[in-house]
This record gives structure tokens, C-alpha cells and sequence, in this order.
């Protein structure tokens, strides 16, 4: 192609991946729903509490209004209510003025199963959810949203970050479905895939505002979650403790949604709220969550309160606080809401209406739980385990028992001295039946890098059926902690460090395949692209091939000119169990490198037979069109690429292209801003900037953009290319 205008072709996986657009009003359909006219109280009446447990009257009616509350990464002993250090007036309050259990549990110590185990009422291993990455919920899964909506209320949700972004599943039944994450960027931003509370539930106020019938919403918040950077007042007011600063925010955002609940009209409105999981915060050596399942990750807070005109709330100075001790769970939830609303409650579930719980039937209910991200992505051992009221049984090659009466800090491990009671509690997790993984799908590099930008390391270990003492979590804990600091690293933009924290992992651990990819990733951030061709290599050998691995070096040798080397290895990884789309359109690029556009369109349109809405895919299809001269066809790919997501720059750059190459110069210069704008490292728009600028003559228009190319323009891609462009800033002086 012409030296002057650089056409976009796919990098590895994208620094600064585009954002999302919000949806509304995407609906799936409704199976399986259990809601008859039988199943529908028409009279409200009063119930109560449990036995021998404190009591709350609550208004049992189908004519009432539905909030959901979930804290992301909320730890039970974090409110004030619960003793915690952090300031939190407006959740106490609720807790005043309802109920809170001081043993709730989740079953997931991540965010996407949990969350779907809150809105199916089902285990993991019955929803099929096991990881926040390669796993989508089914249609056919009955959620608490499409329950709700077929009974005739208007459904919201309100999304604070991307592990619950649509395109999981759990928008399911949800009229509108607010997951807007992108609102604001910045340069020095490696992805934006968060917002922060106030802004989640200002728009969830603008949708409840608009509600006049009765309406279902959840209200998801992020903050709490990791890195802990809480805003001002609280950065100083909890300089030593930023979580508990984070906590303190997100309750002050919250006050807002909890007084306009308060002031709704004369229909009773039922407000749950919970954590999804908790956080380490360095207890047994796990600094956030996912590895371990012990309480610091796996117990959360539960608040449920119901407001209505005409009854004075609890929360007043010097009144006794409602709290139970009675052991509850996750999938409780589902069930407590449809009977409060007077629906019938499937009697298939796990769960049980929070109300029909007493004491004797809490202290013989099982529940289950565990924490598969170390399996799946590093090839760890699986962590699964059983809780039976205050007993907790951890299965792994090292096992552990509790007795959190006597031990809630799970300092005594008494798995080698009551032998009875770890046979009881392993029968009763065996129980449960077969807990298989199922089928986990490859992501995309968009949706690999926005999860790793919220410290989610995703990868892709090898099933195995057996395991050691030495692929126990507890024995890599610190392995954990370091690929977090490789992630924080790389954020932070310090690479060089970030490299030897990823070569200390594999000579550590030889067979996690994720280390290998993301040191092979670094190095070739940094111009070593041989030194990545030889870490992939390596990782092939010592960890097994893979989809991911073998599309990774397929890629870096196709963009060495090694094509005889790359295509048999690509070749092959698209007809790999885990191969995706990134496999394909890793294939296609290396076939259009080695001029056989056919193959490399057909490898494309493979890519969107997986993913139809994939902005990577489309962009490659009009780069092949521009190659060859088609400019409607390119126009028109583009184009697409562009309306499935507004903010891919590549798609821009190419545009741009096409818009020169007709004779539009300006409308090619704004095309190439835009995706300097929203891509910074864009180094094709850039070059492109930069030259037609110079042949212009507009040299200090074009000086900015010369100076950042070869600064920052990595040197194994664009090598020559800098030398032009630097003789070029040697000429404008």
C-alpha cells in the first residue's frame, strides 16, 4: 500500500479498547415461567419474621415496587451496622429501619456468577455462569427480570461496571438495561470500564422519576472494588483505609436512591441489599478476591427493608435494631421476592423464601459455593465447599474444615481432627451431583482487555482431572498477588517492571499459559518482537497449545514476515475447541499479509458467524475491500464497524483512507482526529495525520503528530516509519 496513507490492520490485543454504547429496551424470551393467577395474592395482609428471631412486619401484596441493591466487592464487616470502620449513615439507616442478617453467604467470590445466582436462585453449576470471562447465560435460564416483567412491571437495571455489561446475559427480561460505562476518557486511561456510583444512580433516579405503574429495579455499584481511589472528602478523610473511603462514598451516592424510595407514593416498595462477594484485604494472604472462599470474600451484608406511605419507619434514635443470625444465602433472595409479591415460588430452586426460613430448618440446610477462576485460568486446583449453619468444608488437595461459631477468623483448620465431621460435610457436598464446568467460550481481545482492566486476569488453562498439594491456592497464593501487580504495572504504563514481575511467574509456575501471554504481550509492547515470539514458544512447549496461544504467535509471526511458520499454526488453532474470534481474525490478517484476501475475507466472515456484532471483524472485511480498490465496499464495512460500536477508532482510520483516497480531504483528516481522540495509540490515523498534514504544507499543524509518532510508535511495527517521520521534525526546524 502507498507509504502516505497507512491502512488499519488488527494489533495484539488492543491497549485502549473501545467503549459501548448503552441499551435499552432489549428483550429476550420468556421461558419457563412459573407465574399463574393461582400464584397471585390479590389482598394484601402483614407477616412476620421468624420465631425467636427478631421480627419485621412486611406487607404482602403484588401492587408493590421492587429495589435491588447490589455492592460490588462488599465485605460483610464493612458498614457501620455491622461494626465496620467505614461511615455509611444512609445504609444503617435502611438496616433501622428493616432487617439485617449478620450470616448471609454468596456462592461465587466473583462478580458474574454471583450476580446470577442473586437473579436465578440457582448455583452456579445449575445456572452455568463459573467465571467472569467465557461463560453467557442462557435464554432459556428464568431470571428474576423476565418473572417480573411477565407479570406486568416496568424493568430497570442500572449497570456500574463491565463484568455485568449486556452482552453476559443477565439483561435478560430488563426493559431498559443501562450499561453505559464510557462517559468519560482521557489519554492516560487504559480502558474505562467503570462509573462511578453517583453516576449510577443518577440515572437509575431519571428512570424511577418516570414510573407510574409498579416497577422492578436494580441498582448495580462498583466502587469498593479494587484499586481503592475513593473521591474527595473521602481520599483524606480514609487515607489509611481507601476501602473503607470507597464504602463510605458509595453509601453517600446511595442516600439519594434510598430518600426518593422513602418519598414514593402510597404503593409499599420492597428494597433488598447485598454485596456480591466480599474482599481479602490481605486476609490468608488474598489482597481482592477470587482465589480463596474464605469469609472475607465469601460472606456479605443483607439489608431488607419495605417502605409505604402512612407507616413510620424503624430507623429513629434509641430503637432496638432488627438482626438475625439464622444462616442465609444468595439464592434465598429470588424466592423472598416472589413470595413477598405473592407470586408462586418454583419449588425446584435451592433457595427458600428468607420468610419461610426458622431456626430448626436453618441449621440442617446445606449450601454451596466456590471459587473456579484460578482453575480455569492458571490450571490451579478447583475450589469447592460446603456450608451446613456454622460448619464450612473447603474440598481441595489440602482440605479444610471450620467451625466458624468458635473460629470465624478460620485460624484452626480441623480437617485432620474431626474426621466425622469432614466425612458429613464431604457427603454433603458430594450431594450435590455433578458440578461440571460446561462449555466456556473464547473472548474477544475488547472484552479480554476491559476485564483485565478492571485487574481480572482471564485466560485459558488446560482441563485436567487431577491435582497435587502443590496446585493447592493455598500454596500459589503469591502468584496471585503478583499477577496483579503485572496488571497494575501495565496500567500504570511501567512495562520494563511489569515484564519481570510476568518472568518470575513462569519460571515459577511453567505452566500458566495466561503468564505467558501476557509477558509475551509486554515484551512486544516494547519492541521485542522476537523475545514475545520466543515466550510464546516456549509457553507452547511447557503449558500445551492452545486457541490463544497459537493465534498469539501465529499473529507475531505473520507480522514478522514468517507466513510459512504462521499459517500451519493458525490453521490449526481455528479448529480448536477454545478458538474465537480473535483466532480467526488473526488468521484472516495472516493471510491477507500473505496476499490471499480471499482466504483472509472468508476467515473474517468466520469471525462474525461467532460474533455477527464484532467491530474487529467488519474493520478487517473493509480493510481487504480497500486493498484491493472496492472504496463503496470498504465505505460500507466501515461503516458497519462503526454502528455496532461508535467508538472503535481503527474503523475511523480506515474511513479516513477511503474518504483520501476519493478526493475528501477534510472529511479524511476529521475521520483520523477521531480515532487519535478515542485511541491514542492509533499509530496508522497518526502516521496518516501526520504525512498529509506535511504534504499540505500545514507543518505545524502536523508537528504535534510527528513528535508523538516517534515518541511513542512501538519500533517492531513501525520502525522505519519513525526514521521517516523523524527526518521529517528535522526538516521543520
Amino acid at each position: 500500500m502507498a507509504k502516505r496513507t497507512r491502512v488499519p490492520s488488527p494489533p495484539a490485543p488492543p491497549r485502549r479498547p473501545a467503549g459501548r454504547p448503552p441499551r435499552t429496551g432489549r428483550g429476550r424470551p420468556l421461558a419457563g415461567l412459573a407465574i399463574g393467577a393461582a400464584g397471585v395474592l390479590a389482598a394484601a395482609g402483614a407477616w412476620w419474621f421468624w420465631p425467636g428471631e427478631s421480627t419485621l412486619s412486611v406487607t404482602r401484596t403484588p401492587d408493590q415496587n421492587v429495589l435491588i441493591v447490589t455492592i460490588d466487592t462488599l465485605r460483610a464487616d464493612a458498614l457501620g451496622s455491622y461494626g465496620g470502620a467505614a461511615a455509611t449513615p444512609n445504609l444503617d439507616r435502611l438496616a433501622a429501619d428493616g432487617i439485617r442478617y449478620d450470616f448471609a453467604h454468596a456462592h461465587s467470590v466473583i462478580t458474574l456468577p454471583s450476580h446470577v445466582s442473586i437473579f436465578t436462585g440457582l448455583y452456579p453449576f445449575e445456572h452455568g455462569v463459573r467465571e467472569n470471562s467465557g461463560y453467557r447465560l442462557a435464554p432459556s435460564v428464568t431470571t428474576l427480570a423476565t418473572r417480573l416483567t411477565a407479570a406486568g412491571y416496568s424493568t430497570g437495571a442500572f449497570i456500574g461496571a463491565f463484568p455485568l455489561d449486556s452482552q453476559f446475559g443477565l439483561d435478560a427480561g430488563f426493559g431498559v438495561y443501562d450499561d453505559q460505562l464510557n462517559e468519560v476518557r482521557g489519554p492516560a486511561d487504559f480502558a474505562f470500564s467503570e462509573r462511578r456510583a453517583d453516576v449510577v444512580v443518577a440515572a437509575a433516579l431519571t428512570w424511577l422519576k418516570g414510573q407510574h405503574g409498579k416497577w422492578f429495579a436494580w441498582v448495580h455499584v462498583y466502587d469498593p472494588h479494587a484499586p481503592a481511589s475513593p473521591p474527595e472528602p473521602y481520599a483524606s478523610r480514609y487515607a489509611t483505609n481507601p476501602y473503607a473511603g470507597e464504602v463510605a462514598f458509595t453509601d453517600s451516592a446511595l442516600g439519594l436512591l434510598f430518600d426518593h424510595v422513602r418519598a414514593a407514593g402510597s404503593r409499599p416498595t420492597l428494597v433488598i441489599v447485598t454485596g456480591d462477594h466480599g474482599e481479602g484485604l490481605g486476609n490468608h494472604g488474598e489482597a481482592t478476591h477470587g482465589v480463596f472462599a474464605y469469609e472475607s470474600t465469601l460472606r456479605v451484608p443483607l439489608i431488607v427493608a419495605q417502605y409505604q406511605a402512612g407507616r413510620p419507619t424503624a430507623g429513629r434514635p434509641g430503637r432496638r435494631l432488627r438482626v438475625s443470625s439464622l444462616p442465609v444465602h444468595h439464592v434465598d433472595i429470588q424466592p423472598t421476592v416472589l413470595d413477598v409479591l405473592g407470586q408462586a415460588v418454583p419449588p425446584e430452586p435451592p433457595g427458600v423464601s428468607l420468610f419461610a426460613i426458622d431456626r430448626s430448618t436453618a441449621a440442617s440446610r446445606a449450601s454451596y459455593f466456590e471459587a473456579l477462576t484460578p482453575y480455569l485460568n492458571r490450571g490451579w486446583a478447583p475450589l469447592r465447599g460446603v456450608l451446613v449453619d456454622r460448619r464450612k468444608f473447603i474440598d481441595l488437595p489440602l482440605p479444610e474444615l471450620y467451625d466458624l461459631q468458635r473460629d470465624p477468623a478460620e485460624a484452626r483448620n480441623l480437617a485432620d481432627t474431626q474426621a466425622e465431621a469432614r466425612r458429613v460435610l464431604e457427603a454433603r457436598l458430594k450431594a450435590f451431583g455433578p458440578t461440571e464446568l460446561g462449555e466456556r467460550r473464547a473472548e474477544d481481545a475488547e472484552t479480554t482487555a476491559r476485564l483485565r482492566s478492571l485487574g481480572y486476569t482471564s485466560g485459558s488453562a488446560k482441563p485436567r482431572k487431577t491435582f497435587s498439594e502443590e496446585d493447592d491456592p493455598k500454596r500459589l497464593i503469591a502468584l496471585d498477588q503478583a499477577m496483579h501487580d503485572g496488571v497494575e504495572l501495565f496500567q500504570a504504563g511501567r512495562l520494563r517492571e511489569a515484564v519481570d514481575v510476568y518472568s518470575g511467574i513462569v519460571t515459577k509456575r511453567p505452566d500458566m499459559a495466561i503468564a505467558y501471554l501476557h509477558l509475551a504481550f509486554l515484551q512486544y509492547e516494547l519492541g521485542q518482537a522476537g523475545m514475545a515470539i520466543g515466550t510464546l514458544r516456549t509457553g507452547r512447549k511447557r503449558a500445551g497449545a492452545s486457541a490463544e496461544i497459537d493465534s498469539r504467535l501465529g499473529l507475531y509471526l505473520s507480522e514478522a514476515g514468517a507466513f510459512d511458520e504462521a499459517l500451519p499454526l493458525l490453521e490449526s488453532a481455528v479448529r480448536q475447541p477454545d478458538a474465537g474470534v480473535d483466532t480467526f481474525n488473526a488468521l484472516g490478517v495472516t493471510y491477507s499479509r500473505a496476499s490471499r484476501a480471499g482466504d483472509a475475507i472468508n476467515a473474517f466472515q468466520q469471525a462474525l458467524k461467532i460474533d455477527p456484532k464484532n467491530a474487529m471483524a467488519w474493520q478487517n472485511i473493509g480493510a481487504m475491500h480497500l486493498q484491493a480498490g472496492n472504496l463503496p465496499a470498504a465505505r460500507a464495512a466501515f461503516g458497519e464497524s462503526l454502528r455496532i460500536d461508535p467508538a472503535w477508532a481503527a474503523s475511523y482510520t480506515g474511513l479516513g483512507v477511503v474518504e483520501m483516497k476519493a478526493g475528501n480531504r477534510d472529511a479524511a483528516f476529521a475521520a483520523w482526529s477521531r480515532a487519535v481522540e478515542l485511541n491514542p495509540s492509533d499509530f496508522d490515523a497518526l502516521y496518516n495525520l501526520a504525512t498529509e498534514l506535511v504534504t499540505d504544507g500545514r507543518f505545524e499543524a502536523a508537528r504535534p503528530h510527528l513528535k508523538r509518532f516517534v515518541a511513542s510508535a512501538p519500533p517492531a511495527a513501525y520502525g522505519k516509519d519513525i526514521e521517516r517521520l523523524r527526518g521529517m521534525l528535522q526538516r521543520l526546524r
